[in-house]
Order: C-alpha cells, then structure tokens, then sequence
C-alpha cells in the first residue's frame, strides 16, 4: 500500500473531504533540505510564500535558517507583516495602484520591504507612494531570462536602478524567474543557466552606472538544484516546501518528498473503467489536459482525466481493480500553489498519524 493511502487510512474517521492533508515530518525534511542546500553554495534562502500561504509554514522556513520570505503581492505581505515577518521581498513588478501605496509605505515603516520593478513608471509610482520616504523603501529589479513574461531586459537594469536611486528609492539588486525551467523534462539545467547569463548582465548594468547589485536573486524551485553560479546571492524556491507531480515529472524531487496531497472520497461509479471523486477544479485548480491528466492518484496508474467544477473524473484502467464507493483516495495535485488557495486551512498530520492540527491558510484569497 502506498505510504500516503495508509496515511489516509488512518484518517478515515476524522477527516472531510475534499481536504489538503500535509505531512509535517515530510515537509521539515523538505525545508531543511532546501535550507542546507543553500548554506552548503553560500546562498542566501529567500522561500516564496504564495505556495503555502501559512504563517506556520512560514515561521519554520525562518526558524530553519532563511533569511526572510518573497510574496507575490501587498495582501500577502501584510499578513506575514503581522504575524512578525520583519524581512519580506514582494517579488513582482509592483504598481501601487488603488490602496496598494500607501499600505507599502505603512509596510515600509515597520518591515524591511523590497519590492520588485521592471519599468521607470512604476519607479516614479513608488517613489510617490512614499510622500517624502523613499529611502525607507528598497527596490530589486526584475529581469526576463527566457521565461518571457515580466521583466526588463538585462542591459535595461542599470538605467532603471539609477531612476530609482534619483528618486529617493534604494535600489539593492536584481532579480528573475527562470519559469521555462518547468517546460518539461530536461528544462530545468538550461533554464538556469539562461538566468545566470542573464543575471550576469544585469549585475554588469548596475556597474555601468556606479552601483552595486547587493541583492542577485534567483528562482525557482525546479531550477535551484542549478543556481550555483557565483553571481547569484540568493534563491527563492516556493514549491519545495510540499512538492508536486509536475515537479515528480521534472526530476525535481522524489515521490517520497510529497508533503501535501488533497483527501478525496469516490462517490460514484457507474461509468466502466472510471469513478467520480469529490474533487474537482474548486479543490485542484484547473492545472493539467487530457494526456497528463489533472492530478494522480497516489500509488495507482490513475489519474484525473476530466474535471468539472465539484467532480473528479477518475480513470482506471481495464484490469485495475477500482475502489468502492466511499473510499478515501490520497490525490496528488499537478501544481499544488492553487490547491492551497482553495482551503481555509490545511489538516496537518505526520506519516505515522500520531499528530493531528489545523493551520489557518490565513493569506489564502489574497490577490492584491
């Protein structure tokens, strides 16, 4: 029997699905391997939060040695702000719009606050959101490397420094996401080593104009296995934490280092060859297609092969014994981020289910 159905098996009678059950014997593991990664190649762990959205997950990743935490937004930060998170890097190109500036200048008064930038609107955006305390406020520059999605090219990176040194801000580095890294099997190396060459040049930029790139910040988790070059001062991994299949797929991890999957129960099974399990895209998030399905079933050839928005359309194929109506089924997401943003809170045990609690996903929603 696979290790995370006897798990759940112990579970039957105090559990309700569909629910994300974390192994917190797993998960430590997990963050401390990450943590003693990064101190073995003189990196600096910076752990990306939007993964778990846990203030207790949080605090462990801190207690284990990082030197503080990345959000992907102000909502975000301001919950881990509160909590007593004093060091906190929002890693995406900010544009305080709405309320968003004055509750960075509010954040910035009581918490070292980085945030990201990728053009000279947003610099002077951020400058003015800090009416007169611009200095209280660091910014890193954000980068492309490959992944074509946000940031400026590398050569751009000194320029943008510059404007924001002009303005008050304190410009401390650069950073990027290496997301073509999770493209596929084979990736992952090539990727990093687009973010060192890019993350070169942009450290190059910053000596052009007479400043120095203190902060060189590197991502992901499928591709920091790679974020060893010199250059790079610290790296920002979220997903580690608990895992998932695409990063099982990747060669990212190992199986056994799955640390949440999501409880699910069969509830019919009428159609050959298939039963129906109460998760769908409300509980995993709409990550997968057809030929890699949308989620798996842990310790089975099954997968997910359909969602709809409360049903999980269960393959099994001809020759497989299929679980009964009732049965609990440990599913473990494509991507587990969304998963978590699902739930108000994650039912967290260990692989011995000797311990049972419920940790609030208290930045869970949060968007802006």
């Amino acid at each position: 029997m696979h290790r995370l159905q006897r798990v759940l098996n112990r579970l039957v009678d105090r559990v309700d699905t569909p629910m994300p059950i974390v192994l917190a014997d797993v998960m430590q593991r997990n963050i401390d391997g990450m943590q003693g990664f990064a101190v073995e190649h003189d990196l600096d762990l910076r752990p990306h939060v939007k993964t778990h959205k846990c203030v207790e997950v949080g605090r462990r990743q801190v207690e284990a040695g990082a030197v503080g935490i990345s959000a992907g937004n102000v909502g975000e930060a301001e919950v881990f702000a509160q909590a007593g998170f004093e060091d906190i890097f929002i890693a995406y190109p900010v544009w305080p719009s709405g309320t968003k500036g004055d509750r960075i200048r509010r954040l910035a008064q009581t918490t070292r606050m980085r945030v990201g930038v990728d053009n000279l609107a947003a610099v002077e955006a951020l400058a003015d959101a800090m009416r007169g305390e611009p200095d209280r406020l660091e910014v890193v520059v954000e980068i492309d490397c490959g992944a074509r999605r946000s940031g400026a090219p590398p050569a751009a990176a000194g320029d943008l420094a510059r404007a924001a040194r002009k303005r008050g801000l304190v410009p401390v580095g650069v950073y990027t996401y290496p997301g073509h890294g999770s493209s596929g099997p084979g990736s992952r190396e090539p990727a990093a080593h687009d973010q060192e060459a890019a993350l070169t040049a942009a450290v190059r930029s910053f000596g052009d104009v007479g400043i120095t790139a203190e902060v060189v910040s590197a991502g992901s988790t499928p591709t920091a296995a790679f974020s060893t070059s010199s250059v790079i001062t610290e790296i920002r991994p979220g997903e580690y934490v608990f895992y998932d299949l695409n990063n099982t797929r990747l060669g990212t991890c190992d199986d056994d280092q799955i640390a949440l999957f999501v409880a699910a129960t069969v509830v019919s099974d009428w159609v050959p060859d298939q039963v129906i399990l109460d998760v769908g895209t409300k509980a995993l998030g709409g990550e997968g297609n057809p030929e890699r399905g949308y989620g798996g079933i842990a310790g089975k050839k099954a997968v997910l092969a359909k969602l709809n928005e409360y049903h999980g359309f269960a393959a099994v194929p001809g020759g497989q014994p299929r679980p009964s109506v009732g049965s609990l089924i440990p599913v473990v997401p494509n991507h587990v981020c969304p998963v978590v943003n699902s739930f108000d809170e994650l039912l967290v045990t260990d692989t011995e289910g000797t311990m049972l609690e419920r940790w609030p996903v208290a930045a869970r929603g949060l968007l802006s």
